[in-house]
């Protein structure tokens, strides 16, 4: 979690003084003291050091019974999982522009044999600088350019990553329509519904938005609203598998999508592929940081195995993972610094 990592890691280690002795099969049931017994619940911190201590209980329970999660999740729902990535095996010429090498990475993820990827359209300056109409203007183009190149059936995801004021989002995907966006990540913040609403109103582009939504009573009203077109939430910050499971019954009752936010550790990606082998509509998986080679010391090469553009489901018992602990004390924690966007005046621009 950008800027509050030490934060998330003491709030997991305060759930010590009550879930030592406890039962760990027991997850529902820690699952809902965790989250009501405190009672000042939610939040982004409180709810990823939730979500930590139930993948670690449901990895323990797997681990017990000699099953994959997944299928104590109700087994499968599906054969394998549709995935998308964001890098290319393909070599890019470095003297090209950066427009040039934006559009051939999208050629090679193409080429690599995968059907989707995903990319923000929406470009600053050098120095974090959002001008409005520029970026728009420039992320149309370039998003013109990208599904010339990889062809009408290629997946493209736009990640907006809440950038964009409201006038911003309704141009942006009013402009993005032509060129059939898969889905609009995140067009909007998260705080008003209504903004949403009216940019639903305003548009036919399919829209996604829950990276950021803690647990599953926003996603309610997203669903039951028809607000958008896929749910987004992330296993880690969002309350581990136990919430995001009820997150996709919810969705399915209003036939909304599921479309996990999946930026993380291999620990986020081998959870996310558990909950979509066993969840009916989750039918896209993103896959990210999760999938680089830096994280195969760490678990003994244990990594998903991809199959034509699909991902295949784990096969050991938990969540198939086994970290290295002489490795990992090789790694200590190096805070990663951040910086803002900002508008032309030097005002905060949400991010």
């Amino acid at each position: 979690m950008t800027g509050k990592c030490q934060t998330v890691a003491t709030a997991i280690e305060e759930h010590e003084r009550y879930l030592i002795g406890k039962d760990p099969t027991d997850i529902e049931y820690l699952w809902q003291a965790m989250f009501r017994g405190p009672r000042y619940r939610g939040g982004p911190i409180l709810m990823s050091a939730i979500g930590a201590i139930d993948v670690a209980l449901w990895d323990i329970l797997g681990q017990a019974l000699g099953v994959p999660i997944w299928k104590l999740l109700g087994g499968r729902a599906r054969d394998k999982v549709k995935v998308y990535v964001k890098h290319t095996l393909q070599p890019i010429d470095p003297k090209l522009s950066d427009e040039d090498k934006f559009v051939a990475r999208w050629v090679g993820i193409n080429q690599d044999g995968w059907s989707g990827s995903k990319s923000s359209f929406l470009p600053t300056d050098e120095d974090g600088t959002m001008v409005g109409p520029k970026a728009i203007r420039q992320g149309i183009a370039l998003l013109k350019r990208v599904r010339e190149a990889v062809g009408p059936d290629f997946d493209i995801h736009i990640d907006v990553h809440g950038v964009c004021t409201t006038p911003m989002a309704v141009d942006f995907c009013n402009r993005a329509e032509e060129f059939h966006p898969f889905v609009i990540e995140e067009p909007t913040q998260l705080e008003d519904m209504n903004e949403l609403a009216h940019l639903r109103a305003h548009t036919k582009a399919p829209l996604a938005t829950g990276e950021r939504m803690t647990t599953k009573f926003p996603f309610a009203e997203l669903c039951s609203r028809h607000l958008v077109d896929f749910v987004q939430p992330d296993i880690v910050h969002c309350g581990g598998l136990t919430e995001v499971k009820k997150i996709g019954a919810l969705a399915e009752s209003f036939r909304v999508e599921l479309l996990p936010h999946n930026p993380n550790s291999r620990v986020c990606m081998f959870a996310s592929m558990h909950l979509c082998m066993s969840t009916p509509c989750a039918t896209v998986l993103e896959t990210s940081g999760g999938q680089l080679p830096q994280w195969d010391d760490l678990f003994n090469g244990r990594n998903t195995v991809y199959q034509d553009g699909f991902a295949l489901p784990p096969d050991r018992p938990g969540l198939g993972l086994e970290l290295n602990e002489a490795e990992a004390k090789k790694r200590p924690y190096r805070a990663k610094p951040w910086t803002s966007l900002k508008f032309p005046d030097g005002a905060i621009h949400d991010r």
